[in-house]
């Protein structure tokens, strides 16, 4: 969608006002203290807009440090704690910026070599608001959200007091929970009204939080009320409630409609730890990364427990804090980052450097893509935020996922990346999911004829390959929109193949919603029952990505991609006969002489003696040098650039 588009749809579905996004209102942002005045730059406007900060050691056991715009950031409240606010003038927030806050030189957010998280809400509509007062036993207060609050904080800031949690139940009930504390449910209410909330505003006198003369801060949270997105249809808040199962292999689903990146979640059947997680420190099929806001305790990771889905989250275990079979819990989900990007290196990023390096990259890496240069080495690795830094595939070899004990690639840094390969001479690239351009999706395989496996590109895939990751012997099934009725193997050389007038192994029913898979008798490619499987989704977003087609002449053959600088990636392959995966890009040089090449099927050297292709500012050149892999007179071929 253009930038007018964006514009014209924002102002009628939003009465003028613009789009707002989940990026706008929401972050978690990770860094490490300095001691010193710190500026977290994370995009969320606090100094116009105002909102929340929360951030937690997670290395140690520093507390929970809670600060807002409306009572100050100097004032300091702590979750695990029933203390009053803490004054910090100097060494808590200093200011709240356009962009995001600026920290002082310590006090529970910012000490020297500690590693941090931190959430920032931002006041909006449908999402989120921050409300002062002072207690009287009788008053209700106006409120921003402009929807019935979901979920409620409710603290005293002059005096020592519980946190009371205000949660909406699946069936309009709330249940009110105490964060510093492990304690199940303490009080029940039958719906909104009988809790004092409507969609303007609040009444603490229900919960006893209005004793009178004391002051009290109200941190209040919305719940599937749309807002958000290009026409402003879209939720990016639930707070609900489940049941758990206590299976450790099959999950227990919980939909949302829509993929989170932020859960907190309290067992409210018996005392329990409330859970912090999010995608940012790790919630992928590794382990889940959790704090726990009624301690102070550090950071603890271990087994599979919280995995995100397209459209919600699965649990696994029998585990007190999330999923005991029988026990009822509570949860508030906030959504994935949605905005569709409007240039490449918002999402794209090619790096040569050395091994066991961390290096700049500009936005959080969701696909790790690496390759060692030179010698008969390993060629390419693929590692994926979602099945977590411990897990690869290999794209030239048909072996089952592998784990590193140590990590080929560390995905909980905000703007760098930390990788592990173990030559000095490598090539890698970082890939962001964003709407329109890329996906990941991890999904399980029924056995079924077809299966729809759901995605969140916004749009229909044009490029989709997969890999099993249970078993060894496996191909990679591919499938690209400009070939539609055949699928081929990125790992082999051989054309596209399609399976006894069946549908091709994956691909052929595709939307913005789904994209369809199916067996393969025993090879189980792509839906075999019970394994399991990753897929990346790519889409032709105008100015950032191209999946297209060309035909060979055996002369030059000019490819217009729509950029206006160029690609700065290349994968090219022969459909209608053999031919090589061809990589190329604009760190090793796309440039009008020789350009270096490597095989994502073949774990060869990278090639650096041939020009094969030319810089184009609209796309590419094949040259007439090129083979007939790359152009042979009247080939057929598949592409995907990146600008």
């Amino acid at each position: 969608m253009s930038k007018l588009t964006k514009a014209l749809t924002a102002a009628a579905g939003n009465a003028g006002a613009g789009a707002l996004y989940v990026e706008d209102v929401f972050s978690t942002y990770l860094y490490v203290g300095n001691s010193s005045s710190q500026t977290i730059t994370n995009g969320i406007d606090l100094s116009g807009e105002g909102g929340m900060v929360w951030t937690k050691d997670r290395t140690g056991t520093f507390n929970h440090s809670v600060r807002d715009s409306v009572r100050g950031g100097q004032y300091r409240l702590i979750t695990n704690l029933t203390n009053s606010q803490a004054d910090d003038t100097t060494t808590g927030i200093t200011s709240f910026n356009s962009d995001g806050y600026t920290h002082g030189s310590q006090v529970s957010g910012n000490y020297l070599g500690r590693d941090y998280a931190s959430w920032t809400f931002r006041k909006a509509e449908k999402f989120f608001d921050v409300v002062t007062y002072t207690g009287n036993g009788s008053t209700t207060y106006a409120h921003s959200l402009n929807a019935i609050p979901a979920f409620v904080l409710y603290k005293a800031t002059s005096t020592t007091s519980s946190w009371l949690a205000c949660t909406r139940k699946n069936d309009g009930s709330y249940v009110v929970n105490i964060l510093n504390g492990t304690t199940g449910t303490i009080f029940s209410y039958a719906d909104a009204d009988a809790m004092g909330l409507t969609e303007t505003t609040f009444n603490p006198n229900p919960t006893g939080a209005s004793s009178v003369g004391t002051e009290y801060v109200a941190y209040l949270f919305a719940s599937d009320a749309g807002g958000f997105g290009d026409d402003g249809s879209e939720s990016i808040i639930k707070c609900g409630s489940y049941v758990g199962t206590g299976s450790a292999t099959v999950p227990n689903h919980v939909e949302l409609g829509f993929e989170p990146q932020y859960w907190l979640f309290k067992n409210t059947t018996r005392a329990a730890d409330w859970w912090c997680i999010d995608t940012m420190r790790g919630a992928d099929y590794s382990g889940t990364a959790r704090l726990f806001p009624n301690t102070s305790g550090a950071e603890f990771a271990a087994g599979l427990n919280v995995v995100p889905t397209a459209t919600g989250f699965d649990l696994y275990n029998n585990n007190d804090s999330h999923n005991r079979s029988g026990d009822n819990y509570i949860y508030i989900a906030i959504r994935r980052p949605m905005k569709t990007p409007e240039s490449g290196t918002e999402v794209f990023k090619p790096t040569a450097a050395a091994s066991f390096d961390q290096y700049s990259v500009g936005f959080p890496t969701d696909l790790f893509l690496a390759a060692i240069r030179s010698g008969n080495a390993i060629n390419f690795l693929a590692s994926d935020r979602l099945r977590g830094s411990t897990k690869y595939l290999t794209t030239s070899s048909t072996g089952s996922e592998q784990t590193d004990g140590g990590g080929i690639a560390e995905f909980d840094l905000q703007n760098n990346f930390d990788q592990g390969l173990s030559s000095s001479s490598q090539i890698r690239y970082n890939f962001k999911r964003a709407t329109g351009f890329f996906d990941v999706v991890a999904y399980t395989g029924d056995g079924a004829a077809t299966q729809d496996i759901t995605h969140n590109l916004g749009v229909s895939p044009d490029f989709i390959v997969v890999k099993q990751r249970t078993n060894s012997g496996t191909q990679w099934p591919q499938w690209a929109s400009a070939v539609p009725n055949y699928s081929r193997y990125m790992n082999l050389t051989s054309g596209g193949f399609q399976t006894g007038g069946q549908p091709a192994y994956v691909g052929q029913s595709v939307s913005s919603t789904t994209f369809r898979v199916s067996t393969d008798g025993s090879a189980n490619q792509s839906n075999g029952s019970g394994n399991n499987y990753i897929a990346y989704l790519f889409a032709t977003l105008a100015g950032v990505s191209k999946v297209g087609s060309y035909t060979g002449t055996g002369s030059n053959v000019d490819v217009d991609c729509g950029f206006s600088a160029g690609a700065r990636f290349i994968l090219i392959k022969r459909t209608d006969s053999t031919g090589d995966w061809y990589v190329y890009d604009s760190v090793r040089g796309i440039v009008a002489g020789n350009d270096p090449y490597l095989l994502l099927n073949s774990s060869a050297a990278e090639v650096t003696s041939t020009d094969y292709i030319d810089p184009l500012s609209s796309g590419f050149t094949v040259t007439s040098s090129a083979p007939a892999a790359l152009n042979a007179s009247g080939g057929n071929y598949i592409f995907l650039a990146i600008a």
